[in-house]
């Protein structure tokens, strides 16, 4: 099954920046226990969704960022 993009580049940029930003939150010690392992899975997560360009939230709620229209 092929997922069709539905972020655009700007979106994209946006979640590897925030999993860098968590990362060395994590890495410096700044981010422990509970908050660290849920944080970690969320930058797990924006990376993901980042590589492939589909985010499954957007469709529930009618979002595509993705400017370049794709064939299904």
């Amino acid at each position: 099954m092929k997922l069709k993009k539905n972020m655009g580049s700007l979106d994209r940029l946006l979640r590897f920046i925030a999993a860098a930003i968590i990362l060395v939150l994590y890495f410096t010690g700044i981010i422990h226990g509970l908050l660290a392992i849920l944080l970690l899975a969320f930058a797990a997560a924006t990376t993901f969704t980042g590589l492939t360009g589909f985010c499954p939230l957007y469709p529930i709620f009618g979002w595509n960022t993705c400017k370049i229209k794709t064939k299904e």
